[in-house]
């Protein structure tokens, strides 16, 4: 499987064994610079990896040590709606899986569909709506990562969530539950359709994520998604597409998922 081989490539390029991954959502790659002891893998050299064409991320592995642990950093992801088939979406869970790491941190940008949110804010991610129909587990089963048919319950782990939760009251940061809605884009959301999310139930809406998380329920692979609300969306007031808003919430996205990120890995 190319996953597999991918993971056997970057084992053979460090000394360090992480057994945590973050994944870096947009605007949030300067997360990965503080680490020690660093690896640079450009997603491009690993074998089997999809590829990489105008992705407008670093598109890199980066593994190290944060405060003396080791642990896996993914500058940018695979999306959808950048042409990538659903199950390449899926590739680098696998290829973590692959490489027995068993936590992840998906890490997103989003816009707000409650109004109470603000941008700027936070969010653990505790369940997600997707209305994309495609699945990155359609076709034939992979055998070896999971069962043909799995529960989506969990999907988004419990003792993780309570964790990130005791993390953010240590460090007096807000930090509310939401549901996440998951849009294939790459067109930003209407305001009707913004109000159909919410009144489904949907705090937060976003392009990314939950392909990932849809394959590390299948795998086994323990997740804690974490969203940093870039802006308020389309019809909510204040919202829409506003450059100049998700420039100036992005570093105060960094900063606390700097602060937030080190306690819980230290904690893991």
């Amino acid at each position: 499987m190319s996953y597999t081989k991918a993971a056997e490539y970057i084992n053979s390029k460090i000394n360090l064994t992480p057994e945590i991954a973050v994944v870096l959502g947009t605007g949030m790659a300067e997360l990965a610079d503080g680490l020690d002891n660093k690896t640079i893998i450009p997603y491009g050299d690993i074998p089997g990896f999809p590829p990489i064409g105008k992705n407008h991320h670093r598109c890199r592995m980066i593994i190290g040590k944060l405060d003396g642990t080791p642990v896996a950093f993914m500058q940018g992801r695979l999306h959808y709606y950048e042409g990538y088939t659903m199950e390449e979406t899926a590739f680098i869970i696998r290829m973590l899986k692959a490489m027995d790491i068993e936590t992840v941190i998906l890490t997103n940008a989003s816009g707000a569909v409650n109004p109470d949110y603000a941008p700027g804010d936070i969010v653990i991610i505790r369940d997600h709506i997707k209305l994309c129909a495609e699945s990155p587990l359609r076709g034939e089963n992979p055998e070896e990562l999971g069962e043909r048919f799995f529960d989506m319950t969990n999907a988004y782990d419990k003792s993780l969530i309570g964790l990130c939760e005791k993390c953010a009251d240590e460090l007096g940061i807000s930090l509310p539950k939401s549901v996440y809605a998951y849009m294939a884009g790459p067109q930003f959301e209407t305001p009707a359709e913004i109000n159909m999310l919410k009144i489904l139930g949907a705090d937060l809406v976003g392009m990314s994520t939950v392909p990932e998380v849809i394959a590390a329920a299948h795998c086994g692979v323990r997740i804690l998604a974490l969203s940093g609300v870039s802006n308020m969306a389309a019809g909510i007031e204040g919202g829409g597409f506003n450059r100049e808003a998700i420039d100036s919430a992005e570093p105060v996205i960094r900063e606390k998922l700097m602060k937030l990120l080190k306690v819980i890995i230290n904690k893991l």
